[in-house]
């Protein structure tokens, strides 16, 4: 199976800047898609941003030029900078990855425990 680790939550003023990052482990075969989700209080989980394994990213509107999703294909890491946060950036971020294991031929999603982050002054 797979396990994923975040880490970089915190409490950070409007303005300011956090770098979340997660590692993948385990039997681990292939990677394909690597995203950050979040979920604010009384909101439905929605993708943030998402690296393909070829490099390609994706991003919601709200964070575009804000947020840089990026990924070490080696170490399976994938990190979420961020400037420039809001308040309403505030929410648990979680790692996502669709992976194959090693002696299967079937790739499907894994998902982090969540990290908080919160905009505030």
């Amino acid at each position: 199976q797979v396990q994923l680790v975040e880490s970089g939550g915190g409490l950070v003023q409007p303005g300011g800047s956090l770098r979340l990052s997660c590692a993948a482990s385990g039997s681990i075969a292939e990677i394909n898609y690597m995203g950050w989700y979040r979920q604010a209080p009384g909101k439905q989980r929605e993708l943030v941003a998402g690296i393909s394994s070829g490099g390609s990213t994706n991003y919601v509107d709200s964070v575009k030029g804000r947020f840089t999703i990026s990924r070490n294909n080696a170490k399976n890491t994938v990190d979420l900078q961020i400037f420039s946060l809001k308040p309403e950036d505030t929410a648990v971020y979680y790692c996502n990855v669709v992976a194959r294991v090693v002696l299967t031929s079937t790739f499907r999603a894994y998902w982090g425990q969540g990290t908080q982050a919160i905009v505030s002054s």
